[in-house]
């Protein structure tokens, strides 16, 4: 077996301290079948720090109650805590108002959100929706939906066999009939990242807006939502240290007045008769009933961890994580990295000769080293890179290059039982 020397590890900055990171995420010190925990599916969940942690517990135990219209001290407290959490969502996205700033449970829900409200309204038979070949399928499905519904179409921008776009062939999709375009910021499967910025520009210029589905994106990048002139921007706190269940949905004021509500209930209504619904302004026309508070407070903790590190000095080292990861992989017999985009963040999608992604993940399981195996929710990916399934390792910035090692040994391992 090839010992892989220290030596060659890039050397990080003083000022990066991954070991006091790691200390604050209690479930890294977990041991799987007397291994340690080397936690490798980021791109699907991260982990939750303890600063995060307390400030649930902190709320639950000390501010929680219904918000809005309660003029007692616990909903007072609780919809100031809400409020304040909108508040820092915005400096995160550098969204120019906080009434842009719409919690939803999570990615999936914020693209339904722009499809009920936005699509159903103003895309009709005859439009057509321009995806790429890289969307999850949270930005596919609805999209089917809608056209389904209206008689509309679908146009798909090609990849290349990086896993790259090809964007001389989206801007050669655009017609007098295109309504809308929906493009990922990064790929989860192959870690691509997508030239949304010059995408969003071209499209503005023929009056076509656009929605980024930034799920993978915000956890590992700044994200400036008025550089980038989207319109609309989605992701999820349970992928940048929150918790499950809550999400946010960026759009632009103008367009998010001129939507109709997702859904019906309370809080999203200024009155009610059996004759008329009048709605509520911007961002509670789009958050009916009991919206997810502890979630919401809690996604606000994480962006201010985050944010404490600094998202440049995030991407930095997990660039260093996965080009070390990469070199390293690229040693291996029989081993195909599936997705080498020259611009990548922290993702490495690969297949070994003779062996199911299945069985590399259960083998590596048995190593401690948590992966993810199948289609990721991108068969359309998988189709065009004709390819079944990978097995998929997702880094982040509590990771460390032990742990990049101890993930090299473990396909060493599989490898060595299945020859």
């Amino acid at each position: 077996m090839k010992i892989i020397d220290s030596t060659l590890r890039p050397q990080f900055t003083s000022t990066f301290d991954v070991e006091r990171i790691r200390a604050e995420f209690p479930i890294l010190k977990l041991r799987i079948d007397d291994k340690p925990l080397v936690y490798l599916d980021n791109a699907a969940s991260s982990q939750m720090p303890q600063p995060v942690i307390d400030r649930l517990v902190r709320y639950q135990t000390s501010q929680h109650a219904n918000i809005n219209r309660g003029v007692h001290y616990l909903s007072e407290t609780a919809t100031a805590e809400y409020e304040e959490s909108r508040r820092k969502l915005q400096r995160f996205i550098n969204a120019r108002e906080d009434r842009e700033v719409i919690f939803t449970s999570g990615t999936t829900d914020s693209i339904n959100l722009v499809m009920h409200g936005y699509g159903r309204k103003f895309i009709g038979s005859g439009d057509e929706i321009i995806l790429t070949t890289l969307e999850h399928h949270s930005n596919i499905v609805p999209w089917q939906m809608l056209a389904e519904e209206k008689g509309a179409t679908i146009r798909v921008v090609p990849i290349n066999d990086a896993g790259e776009l090809l964007v001389d062939e989206y801007e050669s999709l655009f017609t007098d009939r295109t309504k809308f375009v929906g493009v990922l910021h990064v790929s989860n499967a192959l870690g691509t990242i997508n030239p949304v910025k010059q995408m969003i520009a071209f499209a503005h210029a023929r009056g076509v807006p656009v929605l980024v589905d930034g799920a993978q994106a915000a956890p590992h990048m700044n994200v400036d939502v008025q550089d980038l002139d989207c319109d609309f921007y989605a992701f999820s706190g349970h992928k940048m240290c929150g918790p499950t269940g809550i999400g946010i949905l960026y759009g632009k004021a103008e367009l998010l007045e001129r939507m109709q509500p997702f859904k019906g209930g309370g809080d999203m209504i200024l009155s009610v008769t059996f004759e008329r619904t009048t709605y509520n302004s911007i961002p509670h026309k789009f958050e009916a009933g009991t919206p997810p508070i502890a979630p919401a407070v809690g996604l606000g903790a994480a962006v201010d961890y985050l944010s404490g590190i600094g998202m440049d000095a995030i991407a930095a080292y997990e660039l260093q994580l996965l080009n070390y990861a990469t070199e390293q992989m690229r040693d291996l017999p029989d081993v195909r990295i599936i997705g080498t985009a020259a611009a990548k963040t922290a993702v490495l999608s690969f297949e070994v000769k003779g062996v199911h992604p299945h069985d590399i993940g259960t083998l590596l399981n048995h190593e401690g080293v948590a992966v993810r195996t199948g289609h990721h929710c991108v068969q359309p990916v998988m189709l065009r890179l004709k390819v079944p399934a990978t097995t998929r390792a997702s880094f982040a910035f509590y990771n460390t290059m032990s742990e990049v090692d101890a993930f090299i040994a473990g396909i060493r391992t599989v490898q060595k039982i299945f020859t």
